[in-house]
């Protein structure tokens, strides 16, 4: 069994600073004090964990998955899709269009609602132009809903 180390001098080892123990307190003639302030700030916490808080707010922030339209949804959607096609040669119809916005950090997503009018369906590239410059990509859309002016 190991003794427990000596937290304070016994008699013999006092005596042989003696000559030390009330001596005044050390002020440097080249070296200003430091500021209280100043001292009290090397003893803050440090941020031993930088970005952990940030992690566990991503990690509890909650995605919602992506919803897999069976083929009769598909279908309906480009119905709604043609019909707007055909009314953007006399107006551009106003439409309610619901559709899916991948994250960029997590698995999943959120679902997202625009409104506006419809400036132009490129097939090609398989997107939605709403006038107000919104790009929705026409693979992404669960829900169109078409509204009279």
């Amino acid at each position: 069994m190991k003794k427990k180390e000596k937290l304070f001098m016994n008699q013999e080892e006092s005596y042989k600073y003696r000559d030390m123990l009330n001596l005044p307190h050390h002020v440097s003639r080249t070296h200003p004090p430091m500021p209280v302030q100043d001292r009290a700030a090397q003893f803050a916490p440090f941020a031993a964990l930088t970005g952990h808080h940030e992690a566990v707010k991503e990690t509890a922030r909650l995605t919602d998955e992506r919803i897999e339209l069976d083929e009769y949804c598909k279908a309906v959607i480009d119905e709604k899709l043609q019909k707007i096609q055909e009314q953007l040669s006399a107006e551009q119809p106003v439409v309610s269009v619901t559709y899916f916005v991948p994250d960029a950090k997590k698995a999943g997503g959120s679902y997202e609602t625009a409104a506006g009018c419809v400036k132009k369906v490129d097939e090609y590239q398989r997107i939605l132009v709403l006038t107000d410059g919104t790009r929705i990509p026409i693979d992404e859309i669960i829900e169109v809903d078409i509204s009279l002016k």
